[in-house]
């Protein structure tokens, strides 16, 4: 079983909330754009579906808070609430002429197979890497959960773009402060 892979659901459900064209549970078909990469994922969603996605989505985002303020045990007692609503059931299976390996069970109804996942993948992360590893963007105004690939224990970043942002707002707010002015650039 990939945890990162299903990990990375925990992050697009959170995040679909950001969209830049909207709630990415809005609307059946906007959930489907979501997920549109992940077929097993996709099948029948419903309204209800969709409401439970929504209230699924705010969970996941305080563990992603919890984990960003350092709180291991608050992430860990939310996980563990999570785990009792939505259990995780596996199977054995053996495709692609590949070993036999773990799969979460595709049944029940899409919101139960996302819930699913994301909680698997989380719960991986935590046991492999500890908390460390995720949380809500630091980058002024942007807000959006990730997973780092490091465990680095400085400002933390959802993407490449919101770094430099960070950087040059933090240069500005400097150099402002310090009476200085921007530098000059004028050349000679």
């Amino acid at each position: 079983m990939d945890l990162n892979s299903y990990a990375d659901l925990a992050v697009r459900l959170v995040n679909s909330a950001n969209q830049g064209c909207g709630d990415g549970l809005a609307t059946v078909e906007s959930y489907r754009a979501l997920v549109a990469d992940r077929q097993h994922l996709a099948g029948r969603a419903t309204v209800s579906d969709l409401e439970a996605l929504r209230l699924l989505r705010e969970e996941l985002r305080l563990i992603f808070a919890a984990a960003d303020s350092g709180n291991a045990a608050q992430v860990a007692e939310r996980l563990n609430a999570l785990l009792t609503r939505h259990p995780i059931h596996q199977e054995l299976i053996s495709h692609d002429s590949q070993q036999w390996h773990i799969h979460l069970v595709e049944s029940g109804s899409a919101a139960d197979r996302h819930a699913a996942g994301a909680i698997a993948g989380l719960t991986g992360l935590v046991t492999a890497s500890g908390t460390d590893r995720f949380g809500i963007c630091e980058a002024e105004g942007c807000g959006r959960a990730f997973i780092g690939t490091g465990t680095s224990a400085g400002k933390r970043y959802c993407s490449d773009g919101c770094k430099p942002k960070a950087k040059v707002r933090a240069l500005r707010v400097h150099e402002h402060g310090s009476g200085q002015g921007p530098p000059s650039i004028a050349v000679s």
